[in-house]
């Protein structure tokens, strides 16, 4: 099943996530010891496209329990980063398959 995550931040977190950025992101690739798949995900910015609010990920994972369980277990959520979490169940009907894994090596620009 595809859920969607939306993770809120608290104000003036910054130099906190560039700590933990790695953490983070090792997480996400991990899923969760494999029970969940991070299909896409990024930061939820400002308009200027720069100051993070926050992170989305559209996840693969069997059921809300275990979704909420990957996001609780984030690193920016433990370290008190996230003020909010919302997981939203996405359509059955939704084409994963569109969506190119965050795992796929980026290609290099020509």
């Amino acid at each position: 099943m595809y859920w969607l995550m939306v993770c809120r931040h608290l104000p003036g977190q910054e130099a906190r996530r560039a700590e933990l950025r790695s953490a983070h992101r090792a997480h996400v690739a991990s899923g969760h010891d494999g029970r969940v798949k991070v299909l896409i995900g990024s930061a939820l910015t400002v308009d200027d496209a720069v100051s993070a609010v926050g992170n989305f990920g559209l996840l693969e994972a069997p059921d809300r329990d275990t979704a909420l369980a990957f996001a609780e277990a984030d690193p920016y959520a433990r370290a008190g980063i996230v003020a909010s979490i919302e997981i939203t169940a996405l359509a059955a009907t939704f084409q994963a398959h569109r969506i190119d894994p965050m795992t796929r090596p980026a290609t290099p620009p020509t």
